[in-house]
């Protein structure tokens, strides 16, 4: 940028991308601050998620991928695929050709959220809490964002890394596309003990049974972690909420009776409110990501569906992408280099996500299922054998170009 003085952003959301794009943006020369809508870091999250080697090499290129790595729960290089009966459709992801620091792992979203803010804060980034965004006015050459509290904020650019949900989109494109939901409700968590054979070292079971769709890992230290999608008409928050976890409960162990064994023995350790679900929405494509001094990034701007194992990722793509235009252009030319370098990509990845979401759901009728685990048993194969999906987890994202000579 070409400001006498140190450029400024204001970064709305400090879940995950917002840090890491805040750490990103100050090894360019640009003063970020995050303005967070909660009084401090959702410790509450009980989610986790994978992050893969792409992903963690975009931490990596900030100084914090071994603190996440340390946070994490454990190592998730490999992804074995069964049908309901447990006979192996395909298995997938050898990383030993990575150096450690890039195998993909599973972490919880909390522990992710805390690791990213405590190596932002540590590198000098300066977090504001309780600040939920009202909106924001471009005047001349800042961005004034206003806040429910009744104060505001200025600085040469702003970035809404605040989610799904996001305000800063709304106020981008107040007509633009909404979130669509995938046809899939999401439920899942944590059981101390089951009395099940452990999965094998590193690797994530991935279930398709005859109804639904179920994964899970067993910790080393003897936690198993699950999931489970189900194929369900949408549901508001009110409606999941008025049904019961014990009737989702009853509902999700019906859908799996006659499944491998193990999937039962899982839900029936776990607590009931492990069963209340999430509807799955994914934002493949929106007509803007920018418009003059104002961005978005992460599933404010391409929400993938959790199927792709890279909404974590992809935001993080997006924080070091930012930093790099950044780094070059004034305001409004970067916001838009960032959109053409990332936008082709992270479509393709998300039509990928949706795929692999339509097959989750299982079907009344055995010969589709069989038709379904023979095209996946060719597809898996294909994909080992010729390396179809290196496209996603090698890409290396990097701000070192823009930050080379910097202590």
């Amino acid at each position: 940028m070409t400001n006498q003085r140190a450029a400024t952003a204001l970064i709305i959301g400090g879940g995950v991308g917002g840090p890491v794009a805040a750490a990103a943006l100050a090894r360019v020369d640009v003063e970020p601050v995050v303005l967070e809508a909660h009084s401090g870091p959702a410790d509450q999250l009980g989610a986790f998620l994978t992050l893969a080697p792409n992903g963690l090499a975009a931490l990596r290129a900030v100084g914090m991928v071994e603190r996440v790595r340390a946070a994490a729960s454990f190592a998730t290089t490999r992804t074995e695929f069964v049908n309901g009966a447990g006979r192996r459709l395909g298995l997938l992801g050898d990383e030993s050709h990575l150096p450690p620091e890039l195998r993909s792992v599973t972490i919880t979203r909390a522990a992710l959220q805390r690791a990213v803010t405590e190596a932002a804060t540590d590198q000098g980034v300066r977090f504001e809490y309780d600040k939920r965004l009202r909106g924001y006015a471009e005047e001349g050459a800042q961005v004034t964002a206003t806040f429910d509290d009744g104060t505001d904020a200025a600085g040469d650019v702003l970035l809404g890394a605040d989610g799904i949900h996001s305000a800063v989109r709304d106020g981008l494109s107040p007509d633009g596309p909404h979130p669509t939901y995938t046809g899939l409700l999401g439920i899942g968590g944590f059981v101390p003990a089951a009395d099940i054979p452990p999965t094998p070292p590193e690797t994530v079971r991935m279930v398709f049974g005859s109804r639904a769709f179920f994964g899970y890992q067993c910790a080393p230290d003897g936690r198993t972690f699950w999931f489970a999608n189900l194929g369900h008409s949408e549901r508001s928050r009110e409606e999941i909420a008025a049904h019961g976890d014990e009737a989702w409960r009853a509902h999700a162990l019906d859908l799996f009776d006659g499944d491998l064994p193990e999937l039962t023995r899982i839900m029936e350790a776990a607590d009931p409110a492990q069963f209340r679900p999430l509807g799955t929405y994914d934002l493949p494509s929106l007509p803007r990501w920018h418009r003059g001094r104002v961005g978005i990034l992460g599933d404010a701007a391409h929400a993938v569906s959790p199927s792709s194992g890279q909404g974590a990722s992809l935001a993080l793509e997006d924080a070091l992408e930012l930093a790099r235009q950044l780094s070059r252009h004034d305001p409004a030319a970067a916001l838009a280099a960032y959109e053409s370098a990332r936008r082709d990509r992270v479509e393709r990845i998300a039509a990928v996500g949706r795929r692999r979401g339509t097959q989750k759901a299982g079907s009344s009728h055995p010969v589709a299922l069989a038709v379904r685990d023979v095209s996946m048993r060719i597809a898996f194969t294909l994909i080992g054998r010729f390396g179809s999906q290196r496209w996603i987890t090698d890409y290396r994202p990097d701000v070192a170009d823009a930050s080379r000579g910097r202590s």
